[in-house]
Parts: structure tokens; C-alpha cells; sequence
């Protein structure tokens, strides 16, 4: 990848109007994070529904997750080459036929294919970023891919509680209906209103990196999210893990020695990319922590003493506002890093986590307590996941945005699944007996409340060793710059950054 010079589209389109690219893009990303959560209010039925044991069932969302951590490096480096609209096209259009086929399912093997098409989706968000460097002015771009990052927290938000009242009041593949409709919509107006990138580095795509990318993650991901139902210390579990290091190190000499790598690893190896990517790790975690916690003590009984015994859509209304104070936080997270850099907004996100979670431990008796701590979670991952993108892209160049960015968002999502299998194992172990039922105790919330509250920390941590950012706007130019004359001066560019 960084032996291929990027080059501008013969023939480019008339400027864009920034203010409908930027909103179409968001609603794009918003979504796809809605189709992430509309299966959520159903989980417990879909054994019911599709005639399957529950341990077979649950692939409708494992699935998913495993597809999106595939496809989101590899669409991230096919925009690239070919095209970063014309992948994000085709990403709406996977997001469209999963939704269709689910909505048409009355068995398990239909609805995991159709999940596994709304996964391939899942670059939706990095591509969209992309977009933005290459179409929009500078000054806009920090608040733009603020909003875009938001995007990813308010589909979630608001997905749950509408499809929590969809699922009540409806029959349950209304809910792929309206994701398929919406990708429809998402679509044609990427179509009419989103232009086409000028920069792309043609080459010749890495079948092989992407092969064996996709083996060690899935790999290592089944292995994660599965190992609490066929145990840690299994045969199964533990050769995954093994075939996933040996997959994952094999593959890393590989892409080191072709000239045309799916993932260039010495841009990766940069000081900004590698502590970033380290960074969105820890803060995938630290969210995610806590949409596994807050739903399930509001739906706890009361007669634990801790549990306040709410609804699926009582769940909804409360982690709602989550997303809204996401998208409020974009514009203050863009002035931020125009200012003082995405470093500082990044860390300042961090930090925000760290507190909510905190909060947390001493406020969980009352349902405002969860409103307030959610808000001031979703408040740092706002500040945080509109600071990623800056970062990333004031370290790569133009050729390389949209892998570099996917790269980041697949950190982020493994981030999640090692949430998601620790949290798990904490609230299994942790637990109390009301008659025959067995329920994670209140010291099992904490205790995860408290690993967030860590992770969140070692967020802050590794963003410490982030070179100083200039300005976002010079930070995101230089390296565009470079791209369009090489790779090599996109590592000075980088290199001059890191002493400002």
C-alpha cells in the first residue's frame, strides 16, 4: 500500500456541499448502528422464533460481529484502490439484503446469512470518514468526523428503545423491514448528494492479506466470544487462540514482505497510529462495560435489592439520552482538537469514562443514577471517538485513509468483544441464589463497573505517549499532501509532526 501513489480522478465532480455530504454520511452510520441493535429486544425469543436451541441461536449475533471484523479492513483498503463511495454503496446495499433476508427468515440458517450481510456493512462509519478528508475543506473536517463518530452512539441509543416498542407491538421481522428501508433511503441519498472521492491508489488488492487477516480474527473473535459457553479452558477454545497467533504473526510477515499490503504495518508501527489504535482498544472495552451492567440492573428484579425491575423499553428510554449527549459533544470535541489537538480531546474522553464509571460503583440505586452515568459515559465517548479519526489521519496519508481508519474502527470492535468475554465471566462467577435462579451480584456490577473505570484510565495512559498534535487542520493537510507525492514523504510529514 505505501508503494502505490495515490492519484486524483481524471474528470472531478463540482465541490460539494458540505452541509448535506455531512448529514447524509451520519445518517448513513446512524443506520447502521441502528441495525446493530434492533436484534437486541429479541434475543431471548429467537429460539422461539427460528425453532432453534439457545446456544444455536445466539449465532444470529455472533455472526455479525465476525463478519464486520472481517469486512471492515477490507472494504477500508478496497475504497482505497477503487473507490470510496462506490464501497460504501455497496456496503448500504449488503446492509440492505441482510435486512431483507431476515425479514423473510422463519429458520436459523437464513437469518445468520442475512446477519452475516448486515455485518459486512460495518465500514459504513470508516468509510464515511474517509470521505470527508478527501471532499470536504479543512476547517470542517474535525467537526464533521466528530458528528460521523457520533453517529455510532445515537443509532445505538435510539435503535434500542424503537426496537423494543417494534418488538412489543409488532410481529418481530418488522424490524428487518425498517432496516432495510432505511438502508434503501441511506442509499439513494449517498447517490444523489455524495460525491466521489479523488483520490485513489488503484494497485492490485491483497487476496492473500485478506484471507489470512480474516482467519486469525475470526479466530481469535469465536474464541472470545464464544469461550464462556464451551469454556476457557477447552480444546476448542484454547487451539482457536493458538491458530489465531500463529495465523495473525504468519500473516504480519507476510504483509511486511508484499509490495502491496491489505494493511501497511510500518505506517501502523507509527508512534500516533500505534498508541491510537492501543488507546481505542482500552476505550472499546471501557464503553462497552457498560452496556452490559446498566440493562441488566434495571431489569433485575427488585427483590434483589438491587435491581429496579424495569422494562425492555424502560431500558431503551434510560440509555437514550447516552446518544443524544453524544451527538451534543461532537461540536465541542471538534473546537477541542482545533485548538489543542485530538490528542488532548481523546485524553479529556478518556477521562470523562473513568469518572462515570466511578460514579457508577457509589450511584446505581435509582433509575436517574443510570440516566447520569450513561450521559456522562456516552459524554467522554463522544469527546473520544471524535478524536480518533483526527489522529489517525494526521498520520497517514490521503492513499491510505480509509484502511487506516478501519484498522482503527476493528480495534475498537475487538476493544468490545474482550469487554463482552471478561464481563461475562465476572457476572458468572459473582453471583447470588433467589430460590433456584442464580443472578451476578451487586459486587459483580461494581467489579465491572470498576474494570471499565480501569480500562478507561489505560485509555489516558497510552495517549500519553501520542506525539504533540499540531493544529487538526495542518495535522490532517500535511499528510494529505504527502500522500498525493508518496509514501515516503507522508513518514517525514509524520516524523515533522512529531517533534512540533
Amino acid at each position: 500500500m505505501s508503494d502505490t501513489l495515490a492519484r486524483p480522478v481524471p474528470g472531478g465532480s463540482a465541490p460539494p456541499r458540505s452541509n448535506a455530504v455531512v448529514a447524509v454520511l451520519a445518517f448513513a452510520g446512524i443506520v447502521v448502528s441502528l441495525m446493530q441493535t434492533l436484534v437486541i429486544p429479541i434475543v431471548p425469543e429467537l429460539p422461539k422464533y427460528l425453532d432453534a436451541s439457545p446456544s444455536n441461536a445466539i449465532w444470529a449475533v455472533t455472526a455479525t460481529l465476525l463478519a464486520a471484523s472481517v469486512a471492515t479492513p477490507v472494504a477500508g483498503r478496497i475504497g482505497d484502490m477503487y473507490g470510496k463511495r462506490r464501497m460504501l454503496l455497496i456496503s448500504v446495499a449488503l446492509l440492505v439484503a441482510g435486512s431483507v433476508v431476515c425479514a423473510l427468515s422463519e429458520s436459523l440458517v437464513p437469518m445468520i446469512v442475512g446477519r452475516v450481510l448486515q455485518g459486512l456493512a460495518a465500514a459504513v462509519v470508516p468509510l464515511g470518514i474517509s470521505i470527508m478528508r478527501d471532499v470536504l475543506p479543512a476547517e470542517r473536517l474535525a467537526g464533521s468526523t466528530a458528528l460521523m463518530s457520533a453517529s455510532l452512539g445515537v443509532g445505538g441509543a435510539l435503535g434500542l428503545p424503537a426496537a423494543a416498542f417494534i418488538a412489543d407491538n409488532f410481529d418481530w421481522h418488522v424490524l428487518f423491514w425498517v432496516s432495510a428501508a432505511l438502508g434503501v433511503v441511506a442509499g439513494l441519498l449517498i447517490t444523489v448528494l455524495v460525491p466521489e472521492s479523488k483520490v485513489r491508489t488503484g494497485g492490485r488488492f491483497d487476496l492473500v492479506g485478506s484471507l489470512g487477516l480474516a482467519a486469525g480474527l475470526v479466530s481469535l473473535l469465536l474464541a472470545i466470544s464464544k469461550g464462556g459457553d464451551w469454556g476457557w479452558g477447552s480444546g476448542t477454545v484454547i487451539g482457536l487462540l493458538v491458530a489465531a497467533v500463529v495465523i495473525l504473526v504468519a500473516w504480519g510477515f507476510y504483509e511486511l514482505r508484499t509490495t502491496q499490503p491489505l494493511v501497511d504495518l510500518r505506517t501502523t508501527a507509527r508512534r500516533q497510529v500505534l498508541f491510537t489504535n492501543l488507546a481505542s482498544i482500552a476505550l472499546g472495552f471501557s464503553m462497552f462495560a457498560m452496556s452490559l451492567v446498566l440493562p441488566q440492573l434495571l431489569q433485575l428484579p427488585e427483590l434483589t435489592g438491587y435491581g429496579l425491575g424495569k422494562s425492555m423499553m424502560t431500558v431503551g428510554l434510560v440509555l437514550a439520552p447516552q446518544g443524544l449527549v453524544m451527538m451534543a459533544m461532537a461540536p465541542i470535541s471538534a473546537n477541542i482538537t482545533r485548538t489543542k489537538g485530538p490528542k488532548i480531546t481523546l485524553m479529556t474522553g478518556a477521562l470523562i469514562v473513568a469518572v462515570g464509571y466511578a460514579l457508577n460503583i457509589v450511584l446505581m440505586s435509582q433509575v436517574w443514577h443510570l440516566i447520569l452515568v450513561s450521559c456522562i459515559i456516552g459524554a467522554g465517548v463522544g469527546f473520544a471517538y471524535g478524536a480518533m479519526p483526527a489522529l489517525i489521519m494526521g498520520a497517514v496519508p490521503a492513499s491510505e485513509t480509509a484502511a487506516a481508519n478501519s484498522l482503527n474502527a476493528l480495534m475498537r470492535s475487538i476493544g468490545t468483544s474482550f469487554a463482552s468475554a471478561i464481563a461475562g465471566v465476572v457476572l458468572a462467577q459473582m453471583t447470588v441464589s433467589f430460590g433456584a435462579v442464580s443472578v451476578p451480584s451487586e459486587n459483580a456490577f461494581k467489579t465491572v463497573m470498576a474494570i471499565g473505570a480501569g480500562a478507561a484510565l489505560l485509555s489516558f495512559f497510552l495517549c500519553t505517549f501520542i506525539p504533540r498534535h499540531r493544529p487538526v487542520s495542518a495535522a490532517v493537510a500535511a499528510p494529505a499532501a504527502a500522500g498525493e507525492a508518496g509514501a515516503g514523504e507522508g513518514e517525514a510529514a509524520e516524523v515533522s509532526g512529531a517533534r512540533s
